[in-house]
């Protein structure tokens, strides 16, 4: 008897291991999300590369594991380690702290970022000519930053004097932010760069931005945009105008901007990766692609706030 139960659950391992190989080859690719942080812009290019990537291969043929992160690299290594552990087919990593989570986690799995704004700043790469290679590609969220820089000329050529609030933990965010002064200050503009180290700190120092400043310019960073209601507060009080990198910091914080889509941009994304995973492009090769259109828009309820009277030229942000 025991050595037909032994029999028995030999077989029923062997049947279950046979099972599991017919899922693993059943054709169905299997891809992690890992998101930075909860907050429009990211939200919008998760869904965007969800959608695409859903619409390329049929809904039936992959599997999307999308995981938010707590906002820095630290929570992401573990969301990425694990798409590791599963083997995924896959890892798109949205925003800079992601992707440097999952380059750090695998060098064998492809590896997509989006909502990236510099990936030779992000990555440390010294003279990155648009390719990163390895297993490494994905989208760039970076705007025409000496436009956004014409902006605070366009909107405010009266003011003087220009604060630059941004987390000093993203890499990228001090990129904008050391580009868009130098603009500034060919325009003549006095500016003065206001790091935070997190959004314990962010209202101490936008307080301190504000009243030493006749604008603010925030670029596209996650900390600001996971709490713009901080910055929105502080500078509606003072009444000190913010120029904002994208959209969704905009809506939140800002007056005007000159931005991408978000969902578009994702959408990119999502169609790289069916590139890759039907063997129809190679990674190593595959040069970072950036957005095809930005839009200058502005914020209907901060103008009326500040009474200001909207540009000719830009678009009033939905919602």
């Amino acid at each position: 008897m025991k050595k037909l139960i032994a029999i028995v659950l030999v077989v029923l391992m062997l049947v279950s291991m046979t099972a599991c190989q017919g899922e693993k080859d059943d054709g169905k690719f299997v891809v992690g999300v890992c998101q930075l942080t909860p907050h429009v812009a990211l939200d919008a290019a998760t869904q965007g590369f969800v959608d695409a990537l859903t619409e390329e291969l049929g809904a039936e043929n992959v599997e999307i594991d999308v995981q938010i992160g707590g906002g820095d690299t630290a929570t992401c290594a573990p969301i990425v380690n694990a798409f590791v552990a599963d083997d995924v087919d896959l890892i798109m990593a949205n925003a800079t702290p992601a992707l440097q989570a999952a380059v750090a986690a695998t060098t064998d799995i492809p590896v997509l970022g989006t909502s990236v704004t510099e990936y030779g700043v992000a990555l440390d790469i010294n003279d990155f000519s648009g390719t990163v290679g390895g297993n490494v590609s994905g989208t760039s969220d970076l705007a025409p930053l000496t436009e956004q820089a014409a902006m605070v000329k366009e909107w405010f050529p009266d003011a003087s004097t220009v604060g630059l609030l941004y987390c000093a933990a993203e890499a990228n965010s001090q990129y904008q932010v050391d580009t868009v002064q130098a603009e500034l200050e060919k325009l003549g503009y006095t500016c003065t760069q206001y790091p935070f180290s997190d959004s314990n700190d962010m209202q101490a120092v936008t307080q301190k931005a504000a009243a030493e400043s006749d604008v603010i310019y925030v670029p596209t960073d996650n900390t600001v945009a996971a709490a713009t209601g901080i910055v929105n507060d502080v500078c509606s009080a003072a009444g000190v105008p913010v120029i904002a990198g994208e959209e969704g910091i905009c809506a939140g914080c800002g007056v005007a901007t000159l931005s991408i889509s978000y969902y578009d941009l994702g959408v990119k994304t999502g169609k790289m990766a069916a590139q890759i995973l039907k063997g129809e492009a190679d990674i190593s090769t595959m040069a970072v692609a950036y957005a095809d259109n930005f839009t200058k828009k502005y914020n209907a309820a901060a103008c009326e706030a500040l009474g200001l009277e909207p540009l000719e030229g830009y678009v009033a942000i939905e919602g």
